[in-house]
C-alpha cells in the first residue's frame, strides 16, 4: 500500500490496491522554485514491450512514462523488482541568469532519494550573449568522440547556446587534463550516471567571467608528462561557420609540449580561410599561423595557446571543418643532444630517422626529431647536398632508428664504375641512434649488368635450416626487372662466394644485429662494378677454402624460383684439392606446365664431363671433381598451385687422393708415346730417299702451339689470333711427313687444294654451360636471344689444309676428321688440333 487514503475512498480503490505489487512506494516532490522537471521512461535499450511498468495510484500499473513537473508531489513504484533494466530517468533544471543573479558555485544533484535508475542530469544556464560562463571540473575531464563510452559510464556533455542552435563543445569522461571550459552566452551541461552510482555533487562549478569573444575556450592542464586527444567543437558534424575556439595549455616546468594533428577535414570557404594560430612563449612573431596540412609546432617550453579559426562557408557546398589532434607533454630533452649531420658530399644518399614500432601503453612519450626550435616531426628525411643541425625530443634515443639509402647509377656504357667500394658515411656509424638498415641501389640501363665482388672476406649464403651467420651484420641481396623480382638471399662475411653477377637492377640491404657495434665491426669489403649485360639472371663465383664445406641454395628460397630463369655457380677447385658435389634431395619436386627444368653440371677442362638432369629425372648422386666446374639450374613454367623449384647442394673440399687408375693410364700413355716416337723415326728414315725428288711439293703442318682450350677458357695469347698469326700453317720444303699414307701411283707428289675453316666465334672467357632448351626457347621469345652455339662464323680467318686431289684414291689408312660433322664447341676445337 502506497500513499495515504481517506476512509471514503477506501472502497472505491479497493480493487486497485489488491493488484498493487508488494514493492516499496516512492514519493517525489519538486518545489516550484527549483524550476526542475523529472521524466521516467523506457530505455532505448529495453525490449519493445518490456515486462515492467510504472504504477501510480491514479492509473495503476499501466504507464510506461511518468513526468513530474515543478510543484508536484507524486507517489509511484514499478511492477518488477529490476526496473533499472528497463527504465531511465532524466532530470532537467533550467537556470536563468538573464533576469536575476545566477546560482554560482558547486552544482549539486537534486532531488534527493532518486530510484536506482540510469540517470541524466542536465542544466540549462541562460545568459546574455556578452556574458562568459566558466565551468570548472573536479576531477578533470578527458575528451572522447561523441559515440564513445566512458569506462565508468559517467559521461559529461557540454554544449553552447550561442547561435541559432546549440553547438556541441564536447563529450568527456572523468580523469583527464581538461580543467576548465569557458563559453560565451548560455551553456547546456549534461551528466549521465549509471544506476548504481549515487553521488551528491555533480563535480563541476559555475562562475561568471567577462566576455571571451569567441565560441569557447578549453583549458588543458598537465602536472606531469602525459598526452591528451582533443576535438574541435561540433565534431564530426563540422565547426560552426566563421567562429573561433581556443585551447589553453598549461605546461609544467622542465617539460616540453608537442602538437600532432591526427585527423582533419577542410570546409569550402567563400570568404577568409580556415587556419590554426599559436601564441608561443618567446616567439617574436605571435600569433604564428599554420595551415591544417602543415607540420605543427613541437618542443614548446611553457604555457601556450592554440586557436582554430573557421571561414564564411559556401552556401551551395559548405563542407565541414573538423580537427582531431594530440598534445604530448614530456620532460625536456637532455642538454647536449644536438647533432650535426653533413650530407653535402654524400651524392645519392638519403637518410631517414623515425621511431621504432612498439606496443601501446597508456602514455607513450613523443620521440621527435627537431630541425629547428619548434620544427619537430616523428620522422625526418635528410637528403644529400645539405647539412642539418638536429636535436631530439625523446626520453630514450633507443626508441629511434636510422635507415639510409644510396643510389649508384650507370646510365651509359661510359659510366666507368669499376671496383667501387660500398661505403657508409662515418657519421652514420657514430650516431647515437642505431642504424636499422643501409640500402645500396644499383641501377643501370638494360644492356648493363652489375657485379658484386667480395675479395677479402668473401660471402657466406644464409642457408635454410643450415649454418647461421655469426657476424654482427648480413646483407639481403635482391634483384628487380620488368619480368622478375626475386631475393638472392641473405649473405654474411666469411664464406666462399667471391663474385656475384646480376643481369638486372640490384638492391643490397645491410642489416645489423640488435647489439651490433658497426663502428668497430663493419668492413668495406664489398665492391661493385658495372659490366656488359649477362644473359642469365645471376652467376655466382665460388672459391671454397681448403678442407671446408660450402652450403648453396637457389635464390628466392621462401617462395621458389620464378618461371624461366637461369642461375649458374662457377665452382673453383684449387690445385691438389678435390671437390665433392652433393644435392640434398633426390629430385627437383617440380611439375612443369611449359618447357623443362634442368640441372647442368659441366667440368671446366677439355672434353670435361657433363651431367644433365631434367625435372622428371633424379638429381645426380654425389660426385667428385678434380677441376673447376659449373652448376647451372634453369627453370620451366611450373604448374599452378604446384611446388616451385628449390634446390640445395653442398661443395666439400678435401685433399686430393692419388687414383691408381690415373697412374695406370699415365703409364700406358707414356708407353704409347714412346712407341709413337719410334715409329715416326723409322718412317722418316724410310722416306729420306724421296726427299730430293719432290722439292716443289708444299704441305701445311698445323702449329701445335696455338690455344686449344675450350671456348670460355683463358686464352694463351694477349692479342687476337688474327694479329699474332699463330693459326697460319708453317710451309716446309719437304715431302709430307706422313709419306706412308700416300698412294704409290702419285709418285709421292700431292697438289694441295684449299679448304676453309671458320673458328668458334663465342665468348672467350669462362662461361657457364649452355642453359636448357626450354630456357633458350623462352629467352629467344622474350629477348631475341642468340644461342652461342648458333653464332655465325666469321670468314676473315682462313685455315688452309693440304688435301688430296679428288681423283686420287683415298688410302684405307686415312684417319682424317671431318669437321662439318661436329656440332659442339669442344669437337670444333679438337678438330683444330687434329
Amino acid at each position: 500500500m502506497c500513499g495515504s487514503r481517506s476512509a471514503g475512498r477506501l472502497l472505491l480503490l479497493y480493487g486497485l490496491f489488491l493488484a498493487w505489487p508488494p514493492i516499496e512506494c516512492l514519493t517525489m516532490f519538486l518545489p516550484s522554485a527549483d524550476n526542475m522537471t523529472v521524466t521516467i521512461k523506457h530505455s532505448s535499450l529495453s525490449p519493445a514491450k518490456p515486462p515492467c511498468t510504472i504504477c501510480t495510484p491514479k492509473e495503476g500499473c499501466k504507464a510506461s512514462t511518468l513526468q513530474i513537473l515543478p510543484g508536484q508531489n507524486v507517489s509511484y513504484n514499478f511492477s518488477c523488482s529490476t526496473p533499472e533494466k528497463y527504465f531511465v530517468m532524466e532530470i532537467h533544471k533550467s537556470i536563468d541568469c538573464t533576469s536575476g543573479p545566477c546560482p554560482f558555485g558547486a552544482v549539486g544533484l537534486q532531488p534527493l532519494g532518486l530510484p536506482s535508475l540510469n540517470r541524466t542530469f542536465s542544466w540549462h544556464v541562460k545568459a546574455m550573449r556578452n556574458i562568459g560562463l566558466e565551468l570548472s571540473f573536479n576531477p578533470w575531464l578527458r575528451q572522447i568522440e561523441p559515440n564513445d563510452t566512458c569506462p565508468d559510464l559517467a559521461t559529461f556533455n557540454v554544449s553552447t547556446c550561442l547561435g541559432p542552435k546549440p553547438s556541441n563543445i564536447g563529450t568527456f569522461c572523468r580523469n583527464g587534463s581538461v580543467s576548465r571550459v569557458k563559453v560565451q552566452g548560455g551553456v547546456l551541461v549534461a551528466l549521465q550516471l549509471p544506476w548504481n552510482e549515487n553521488p551528491l555533487q555533480s563535480g563541476f562549478t559555475i562562475a561568471n567571467r567577462s566576455s571571451i569573444k569567441r565560441l569557447v575556450i578549453i583549458e588543458s592542464t598537465f602536472k606531469t608528462q602525459s598526452s591528451a586527444v582533443l576535438l574541435s567543437a561540433n565534431y564530426p558534424l563540422g565547426f560552426p561557420e566563421d567562429e573561433l575556439m581556443t585551447w589553453q595549455f598549461v605546461v609544467p616546468h622542465n617539460h616540453r609540449a608537442s602538437i600532432h594533428f591526427i585527423n582533419h577535414t577542410s570546409p569550402n570557404c567563400e570568404k577568409k580561410e580556415e587556419r590554426v594560430e599559436y601564441y608561443l612563449p618567446g616567439s617574436h612573431s605571435n600569433p604564428e599561423v599554420f595551415k591544417l596540412v602543415e607540420t605543427q609546432p613541437a618542443n614548446i617550453a611553457g604555457n601556450f595557446n592554440m586557436s582554430l579559426q573557421s571561414c564564411d562557408l559556401d552556401d551551395q557546398i559548405p563542407g565541414a571543418l573538423n580537427l582531431q589532434f594530440r598534445i604530448t607533454v614530456q620532460l625536456s630533452p637532455q642538454e647536449g643532444n644536438a647533432l650535426l649531420v653533413d650530407l653535402s658530399k654524400e651524392r645519392g644518399l638519403t637518410v631517414r630517422i623515425k621511431r621504432r614500432p612498439q606496443t601501446f601503453r597508456q602514455f607513450v612519450p613523443e620521440c621527435l626529431i627537431c630541425k629547428g626550435h619548434t620544427d619537430c616531426e616523428e620522422e625526418v628525411t635528410l637528403t644529400w647536398g645539405n647539412t642539418y643541425q638536429l636535436s631530439f625530443l625523446c626520453d630514450n634515443l633507443a626508441k629511434l632508428m636510422v635507415t639510409a639509402e644510396k643510389v649508384i647509377a650507370c646510365w651509359s656504357p661510359a659510366c666507368n664504375i669499376k671496383n667501387r667500394p660500398l661505403t657508409m658515411p662515418a657519421i652514420l656509424l657514430h650516431l647515437p641512434i642505431r642504424l636499422h638498415e643501409f640500402v645500396w641501389k644499383l641501377i643501370a640501363l638494360d644492356d648493363i649488368s652489375a657485379e658484386i665482388i667480395s675479395g677479402s672476406l668473401k660471402l657466406q649464403q644464409q642457408w635454410f635450416q643450415g649454418p647461421i651467420c655469426n657476424s654482427s651484420y648480413h646483407y639481403d641481396i635482391n634483384s628487380a626487372s620488368h619480368e622478375h623480382n626475386f631475393a638472392l638471399g641473405a649473405f654474411c662475411p666469411g664464406g666462399a662466394i667471391e663474385r656475384i653477377q646480376m643481369r638486372d637492377n640490384v638492391t643490397i640491404v645491410l642489416r645489423p644485429t640488435p647489439t651490433a657495434n658497426l663502428s668497430a665491426t663493419f668492413k668495406n669489403h664489398l665492391r661493385v662494378s658495372f659490366i656488359p649485360v649477362i644473359k642469365e639472371e645471376c652467376i655466382f663465383s665460388v672459391t671454397p677454402n681448403t678442407s671446408s664445406t660450402v652450403y648453396l641454395q637457389t635464390p628466392n628460397w621462401d617462395i621458389g624460383l620464378p618461371d624461366y630463369v637461369s642461375f649458374s655457380w662457377n665452382i673453383v677447385v684449387p690445385p691438389k684439392q678435390e671437390a665433392n658435389l652433393a644435392f640434398l634431395k633426390d629430385r627437383m619436386d617440380i611439375v612443369c606446365e611449359t618447357g623443362r627444368a634442368y640441372v647442368n653440371i659441366k667440368e671446366q677442362k677439355m672434353q670435361g664431363e657433363e651431367i644433365i638432369r631434367r625435372d622428371d629425372q633424379p638429381l645426380p648422386e654425389p660426385k667428385s671433381f678434380y677441376n673447376s666446374f659449373w652448376v647451372n639450374i634453369s627453370n620451366c613454367k611450373s604448374m599452378a598451385n604446384s611446388n616451385k623449384l628449390k634446390v640445395q647442394f653442398t661443395v666439400t673440399l678435401t685433399q686430393r687422393r692419388t687414383d691408381p687408375k690415373t697412374i695406370l693410364i699415365a703409364a700406358v700413355a707414356g708407353g704409347v708415346g714412346l712407341l709413337t716416337a719410334v715409329i715416326i723415326g723409322v718412317t722418316m728414315c724410310c722416306v729420306k730417299k724421296k726427299k730430293k725428288e719432290n722439292k716443289n711439293a708444299m704441305i701445311g703442318v698445323y702449329n701445335a702451339n696455338i690455344n686449344t682450350q675450350m671456348p670460355g677458357q683463358k686464352v694463351v695469347f694477349n692479342k687476337g689470333r688474327h694479329k699474332n698469326e699463330s693459326h697460319i700453317y708453317a710451309v716446309i720444303d719437304d715431302n709430307m711427313v706422313y709419306g706412308h699414307l700416300l698412294d704409290e701411283s702419285s709418285n709421292g707428289v700431292m697438289t694441295p687444294a684449299i679448304g676453309v675453316y671458320q673458328p668458334f666465334q663465342g665468348h672467350m672467357e669462362n662461361a657457364p654451360p649452355v642453359p636448357s632448351p626450354s630456357f633458350l626457347l623462352q629467352r629467344m621469345k622474350e629477348e631475341n636471344f642468340v644461342d652461342p652455339l648458333s653464332s655465325s662464323m666469321r670468314d676473315n680467318e682462313l685455315y688452309t689444309f693440304a688435301q688430296r686431289k679428288p681423283e686420287e684414291p683415298i688410302s684405307s689408312g686415312d684417319s682424317g676428321i671431318h669437321l662439318l660433322e661436329h656440332h659442339n664447341q669442344e669437337d670444333i676445337t679438337d678438330s683444330s688440333k687434329g
